[in-house]
């Protein structure tokens, strides 16, 4: 069947409905969001003498809880003005409607007497062929089938998102043994290239498999910590980036997310599992219990494990709670020796050996929680799944894990680590020693370009569904490695392609990394067609190494600093001009010289998830790698004929000035960083594929190597009097102080192209050579040097 998607109707506009239905709307999807009719007017509704049968009344509910959607941070839309293709609605008045869209979504609370009830009004108005699914978090699909007809038993299915939906990337699709192939292969693709997602196919067994995985661990260590005798900020130190996760770790996430919600599913869990061998794991304990008791569920009731508080001055701390006495107190650290031994690890992989197999109370703490979540996963197969990598993939994406369970395993070695789950009572399931003792020691592995996971039936190893297209680079670094140092590598990914990586922290860009750059496009220019710049990490580039500027700026070796820049600007225009096409693959933060050098590319491809933005003024500086020239050439090319040139000026002006950073790719090309030449793409695991056929693409369409721009208009002496009194304005008014009216005036003296008598067309390298010239004054201004020492040393004082 030729199945489109142009019309969803999602029923429920609580936190999820809100939020999918924005989701739908960054896609470019018209959505129908609908929910329940008051049964009472408000107060301000009384005191207006509205009655329930006024539309503003009848649509309150919907109405409130999609404002509060919009207002939320963080955002749930790309772009604000997405949210014009949401329509809202009621279901006594609006139901009908629903004839007329492509999906049916239920997305009302988690009782099945209500959502039975909801489906039977849709039935009375869905088109026969109409796609119906329910987002859940647990309750069994095919009871919610149940008295339907065979026609929407056909079309209907489970498909659970995870909160918030914009950003996590998980979206578990769970068929029903009446539900349609057709249905199934649709939701299972529309949710990999159009809703951007890791889209997992499940069995239909309690919390599916993310919930089920995620859940036994979140349970399994709090029985771990109340054992052991760790604190709150303990537990958060140990549970959090260092190991690859959300940095709101453990305590935090349940505070977020809402005790009772953990809670309920954990008591789901244990009352519907009456088989599971770990299903005590999923009974209360007290440090658990006890906060439920008293309804302290995070967030949501003001106080959790943590709370805020304000004193009799009002100033504002976090407390933390002891899971001892219950009561409320100074926040914990967590310092454990084994965290500085890792903490210049930049690579997750290479950390956790040494943080599972550390001393001391934390080695512990790893050990009884990985082991468990290990076993226990093994476990789980076939019952929730029937591949070892739907589990990784569900409980990776649903909860922010940079890695799986199995993966988790495979870095600190299958036999190794199974002799010791053994030896602590925690043997895993009987396929694992099997497998091992066929002389197969990897979950995963790769081979020609492909990664392969063990699978179980067959004694052998098959490549992930689903792959079969993507760009992995862990599978290039044994043979494909053209060139490499301490800071990147060059792999060859096929079809005349190369691939650059950063393996710096944050992916900052240094010495190393400049020359990287310039070896790539040596290289791609030699025996080449194009090159690739982008990682599988979580930021493309967060900016600039500062260091190196730091110990310049403090010698006052202003020649350094001069040639230093250069270096940046000359790799830049490289990247711009060379004789093959180079394409960007951004993701998360590209800030600083990251921006710069996506400004600068021939093709940007974004996932949609990127932060764009020149944020050097937020150091005392301006954009030094090309970054304010690129946006006065892109000034200069907006300019249209009959429009006022200073508006577009001012525009570009402020986004460097204010340091701007884009909270989406979409946002990121309203403010000019993207062009609309470039692409997006929204599943994060095709970013790097797309990018490669992109740089083909231009590369068969015959690239030549662009002449360098002599025709942008600058505005010389006019536009610096605007921006002198503007800049003058807010520094009387106090907006701004003394050193920060002298980075907006070198901004405006590099984008008006200095003072000139008249507007006048100058070349790239002479608004480079204003732009390197006024870097370099503002690297010798004392409050310049404070601003970057604070963001190296966090705030530490200077040294005499």
């Amino acid at each position: 069947m030729n199945r489109a998607i142009k019309k969803v109707a999602i029923l429920g506009s609580g936190i999820m409905g809100s939020r999918i239905a924005c989701h739908f709307a960054n896609i470019g999807v018209q959505v129908l969001l609908l929910d329940i009719v008051p049964r009472e007017l408000d107060e301000a509704e009384q005191a207006k003498g509205l009655t329930l049968e006024d539309k503003v009344v009848r649509n309150r509910i919907v109405n409130t809880a999609f404002q509060n959607t919009l207002t939320a941070k963080p955002a749930a839309l790309y772009d604000k003005k997405s949210a014009s293709l949401v329509t809202l609605g009621n279901f006594d008045d609006d139901m009908s409607k629903i004839s007329e869209y492509d999906w049916i979504m239920e997305v009302v609370v988690e009782k099945l007497e209500i959502k039975k009830l909801v489906f039977e009004q849709v039935e009375k108005y869905r088109k026969q062929g109409t796609l119906i699914t329910s987002n859940t978090s647990g309750i069994p699909i095919h009871f919610m089938a149940e008295g339907r007809s065979e026609d929407f038993r056909k079309h209907f299915c489970g498909t659970h998102f995870f909160n918030p939906p914009r950003y996590l990337r998980l979206l578990e699709i769970i068929p029903t043994k009446e539900t349609d192939q057709e249905v199934i292969d649709f939701l299972m693709n529309y949710g990999d290239l159009f809703l951007g997602k890791e889209t997992v196919l499940c069995k239909d067994t309690p919390a599916f498999i993310a919930n089920r995985i995620g859940i036994y661990a979140i349970m399994s260590g709090m029985h771990a910590v109340e054992k052991i005798g760790l604190t709150v900020g303990e537990v958060d130190k140990l549970t959090g980036p260092i190991i690859g996760r959300a940095k709101s770790a453990t305590f935090r996430t349940m505070d977020v997310v809402g005790l009772d919600t953990t809670v309920n599913v954990a008591n789901g869990l244990y009352q519907g599992l009456p088989n599971d061998e770990s299903r005590e794991a999923f009974k209360l304990p007290k440090i658990v219990q006890e906060l439920y008791d008293r309804k302290w569920w995070g967030d949501k009731t003001k106080q959790g494990y943590f709370k805020k508080t304000v004193d009799e001055n009002g100033k504002k701390d976090i407390l933390e709670l002891n899971l001892k006495t219950f009561e409320y107190g100074p926040r914990t650290k967590g310092h454990f020796d084994v965290i500085g031994q890792v903490k210049d690890i930049e690579n997750v992989k290479e950390r956790l050996p040494i943080l599972v197999n550390s001393d001391g109370k934390a080695g512990e703490f790893y050990r009884t929680t990985f082991y468990d979540m290990f076993k226990y996963c093994s476990l789980r197969i076939p019952e929730i799944a029937d591949e070892i990598y739907r589990i990784d993939n569900a409980v990776a994406a649903g909860f922010a894990w940079e890695i799986g369970p199995f993966a988790t395993w495979d870095v600190l070695g299958v036999k190794e680590t199974a002799a010791k789950m053994e030896a602590a009572g925690m043997k895993p399931a009987e396929w694992v020693g099997e497998m091992i003792a066929a002389g197969h020691e990897n979950f995963y592995k790769f081979e020609n370009g492909k990664k392969m996971y063990y699978d179980i039936p067959s004694k052998s190893y098959k490549v992930i569904s689903g792959t079969e297209g993507l760009i992995i680079l862990d599978a290039f670094k044994q043979n494909n490695i053209v060139y490499q140092n301490p800071g990147c590598t060059l792999y060859d990914i096929g079809d005349g392609i190369l691939n650059l990586e950063y393996h710096t922290k944050m992916n900052a860009m240094g010495a190393e990394i400049i020359e990287g750059i310039n070896a790539s496009i040596s290289k791609a220019e030699e025996s080449y067609r194009g090159l690739v710049i982008g990682n599988e990490g979580q930021n493309f580039s967060a900016g600039a190494n500062l260091a190196m500027l730091f110990m310049y700026a403090g010698d006052q070796d202003y020649d350094e600093i001069n040639m230093m820049i250069g270096h940046f600007q000359n790799t830049m225009m490289r990247a711009r001009y060379s004789s093959i096409p180079v394409v960007v693959a951004t993701s998360g933060m590209a800030l600083g010289g990251g921006c710069e050098l996506s400004l600068h590319s021939d093709h940007i491809q974004a996932h949609t998830e990127t932060y764009m933005g020149l944020v050097e003024v937020g150091v005392g500086l301006i954009p030094g790698g090309g970054g304010t020239k690129e946006m006065t050439l892109r000034t200069s090319d907006a300019y249209k004929v009959g429009d006022p040139e200073l508006n577009v000026l001012q525009e570009n002006f402020m986004t460097i000035a204010t340091a701007k950073v884009a909270t989406s790719a979409h946002e990121a090309r309203d403010l000019g960083f993207i062009r609309k030449s470039d692409d997006f793409t929204l599943n994060r695991a095709r970013l790097l594929a797309d990018a490669k056929n992109k740089a083909i693409e231009l590369a068969e369409a015959g690239y030549t190597q662009p002449a360098q721009r002599t025709d942008i208009k600058v505005q010389g002496k006019s536009g610096l009097a605007m921006f002198e009194a503007g800049v003058a304005g807010m520094r009387y008014g106090n907006y701004i102080s003394d050193h920060d009216m002298k980075i907006a005036k070198k901004i405006s003296w590099v984008m008006n192209g200095g003072d000139l008598s008249a507007p006048t067309l100058v070349s790239e390298q002479y608004l480079l050579d204003l732009e390197r010239e006024a870097f370099l004054s503002l690297t010798g201004e004392p409050k310049t040097l404070e601003r970057i020492h604070s963001i190296l040393f966090k705030g530490k004082p200077l040294r005499n």
